[in-house]
């Protein structure tokens, strides 16, 4: 970005008082002032996309869909990094990213804590910025234009489908009992699981098995780990229903109850991703991976480069907050979805 540019911006943030929050067509909300959005660009734009556990298969399909959409645009390049888990590299890469001159960033920051330092940081550049999946906010409580999925909704829809498949499956909360899994610490992650908690005892009438809140690290492995401990303090429970913040939770927590002897007709295990519950579906195995809701990574990676470039080609504002839709899919209908699984 021209240095012309990055100063308008600091003299505009200067300026005006306002938050770095602005709204979306999506979410059918006002569009709003924004500080860190300079002039019209034209020529060749460049975005830094800097995801946390970027080799995890959503974020995989987001970076392929951020990349895509870059090529349709025309003049425009994507630099998707991996951050992993590490704060510090999430840091260092936004430094570097903003020393290149970048246009826009979006960011899955491995940590909320550090959106303040995130943001500042992209506002005193001048550079305009998205969240990307997990929403941070800035020092005053401001949230940062989001691009994403609506964690409460997501997590409502899962458990009202636990629910449905509970009370077919004519289970009762005397032999049953729910496994929860989740990164505690992610707001995100909370809001979901704790939609599907009120959810689940909607759909289920009432007769709600006891639940049992496991803290992981939202990779399979880990969730798996963490299950084994409380699989084995339950030895005597007939029935389990699985939930959590994503699909590496359900897939590990199903797994270690499949590897502990329980049968898969003993098991709901309601998903949120689908691109792992797939697997055994397309594979034709008998599974305890009953549904899973499908978010497609590839529309929120396409969403936040676009909203980046109109926001920069045409100097407006970014949309405060763009959700992307989500379809419950199973064995039967995921391909009809348009789930690619891989």
């Amino acid at each position: 970005m021209a240095k012309s540019r990055h100063g308008a911006a600091r003299a505009m943030a200067a300026l005006i008082i306002g938050s770095l929050g602005l709204t979306a067509c999506s979410s059918g909300q006002e569009a709003t002032d924004n500080p860190d959005v300079g002039g019209q660009k034209t020529g060749p734009i460049t975005i830094a996309y800097l995801q946390k556990q970027g080799d995890q298969q959503y974020f995989v399909d987001e970076a392929a869909g951020a990349t895509d959409a870059a090529k349709e645009l025309g003049e425009v390049k994507v630099s998707v990094v991996n951050l992993g888990l590490d704060s510090n590299k999430a840091i260092s890469e936004l430094d570097a990213a903003i020393a290149r001159g970048v246009d826009g960033i979006a960011i899955v920051a491995p940590d909320q804590q550090i959106g303040p330092q995130v943001i500042d940081k992209a506002k005193q550049a001048g550079i305009p910025l998205v969240a990307s999946d997990d929403s941070l906010k800035d020092g005053s409580g401001a949230e940062a234009p989001f691009v994403g999925f609506d964690g409460p909704s997501m997590g409502q829809e899962v458990g009202k489908k636990a629910g449905e498949l509970y009370k077919q499956a004519g289970w009762t909360a005397a032999d049953t009992r729910i496994i929860a899994a989740w990164k505690q610490d992610l707001t995100v992650c909370t809001d979901r699981v704790n939609g599907a908690k009120g959810a689940f005892t909607e759909a289920a009438g009432g007769d709600v098995p006891q639940i049992i809140e496991v803290g992981t690290d939202n990779t399979p492995t880990g969730a798996q780990d963490k299950a084994g401990a409380v699989i084995t303090a339950n030895q005597n429970v007939k029935h389990w229903v699985v939930w959590g913040c994503n699909d590496e939770n359900v897939t590990g927590v199903v797994t270690a109850l499949q590897n502990s002897g329980k049968k898969p007709a003993d098991i709901i295990g309601v998903g949120l991703g689908a691109y792992l519950s797939c697997k055994d579906w397309k594979a034709g195995q008998q599974t305890g991976n009953r549904a899973a809701l499908f978010i497609d990574g590839r529309e929120v990676g396409a969403s936040a480069i676009r909203a980046l470039v109109e926001s920069i080609r045409s100097g407006n504002p970014l949309p405060a907050k763009s959700v992307a839709k989500t379809t419950m899919v199973d064995a039967t209908n995921w391909e009809q979805a348009g789930l690619a699984c891989t």
